[in-house]
């Protein structure tokens, strides 16, 4: 029988890695080796300013750069990325933060959003949707008679799996 490794379990939830699943370590590790766009395992300016140039944002201002940077206590290393993600997601649900990523979409505040902006969001930035996951998306939630997604029935249903009504 081989001998069984010992798991580090920090008590008191200290570490950081014990704050996440880790399914979302990995997310977070994936996010962080296309961040850190020269592989020196530090995010640094030059790594934001790359990243939002590979997100088709160019020309951010040096000040904007600083202060994310300055949000760390020191150089951004995998474990502090994690960190600051942990603090700024502390208190939020999870309802709350998809919530929160569709409002972008929805200056107004209107709680609904146009099926084809959305559909032509999901197709053409980061994480492309592929015409049959939009197909999919709108099948298992469709958009109302003048074509708005209600998104925030869309937030409920991910979060807690069935309709609100």
């Amino acid at each position: 029988q081989a001998p069984k490794k010992a798991k580090k379990k920090i008590e008191g939830g200290s570490n950081v890695f014990s704050m996440f699943e880790q399914t979302q370590i990995q997310e977070f590790k994936e996010a962080f080796t296309i961040m850190d766009q020269n592989r020196d395992g530090f995010i640094d300016k030059a790594d934001l300013r790359d990243t939002f140039a590979a997100l088709g944002r160019l020309n951010v201002k040096n000040e904007e750069l600083e202060d994310m940077v300055k949000e760390a206590p020191g150089p951004i290393n995998f474990t502090v990325f994690l960190t600051m993600f942990g603090e700024k997601l502390k208190g939020t649900d999870p309802e709350e933060t998809i919530l929160n990523a569709f409002k972008i979409f929805d200056p107004e505040g209107k709680g609904h959003i146009k099926a084809d902006y959305i559909k032509e969001m999901l197709m053409t930035q980061a994480d492309r949707f592929s015409q049959e996951e939009i197909k999919q998306m709108f099948a298992a939630f469709p958009p109302d008679v003048s074509g708005n997604l209600d998104y925030k029935n869309l937030c409920y249903v991910i979060t807690h799996g069935e309709e609100k009504d």
